[in-house]
């Protein structure tokens, strides 16, 4: 991973210092946060898991499976460029990606890292 891309839970307060663009990467708004508390920069729903993604993962789909079923749908056409986007703004310096996961760092946000970092 890039040096610049962190990973961290929606709901812990905003480190300015740190943090740089902040980036939502949860397709639903996380719950009973409110937007200012949140200090979202940007929320690009075309990188985030699709719901049926996200329903099948929670009704006992694998993780190994849901990776790649995810990394699949980043390599739509609308998630490739927005993929693009966020690379190049990653490039040019320090990004969060957010998640209302507990684990940031073992979920969705890891992979697309991943994928940011590439």
């Amino acid at each position: 991973m890039r040096p610049g891309i962190r990973l961290r839970r929606v709901y812990d307060p905003p480190e300015p210092d740190a943090d740089g663009v902040r980036i939502l990467v949860d397709r639903l708004w996380p719950r009973g946060l409110a937007k200012a508390a949140a200090a979202v920069d940007e929320w690009p729903k075309a990188v985030t898991p699709s719901t049926e993604l996200r329903r099948w993962f929670h009704d006992g789909g694998s993780a190994e499976e849901f990776r790649a079923r995810y990394e699949a749908e980043l390599a739509a056409p609308e998630a490739a460029a927005e993929l693009a986007r966020l690379r190049a703004l990653a490039g040019a310096g320090p990004v969060t990606l957010l998640t209302a996961v507990r684990e940031p760092g073992s979920g969705h946000a890891a992979i697309l890292a991943e994928h940011l970092a590439a």
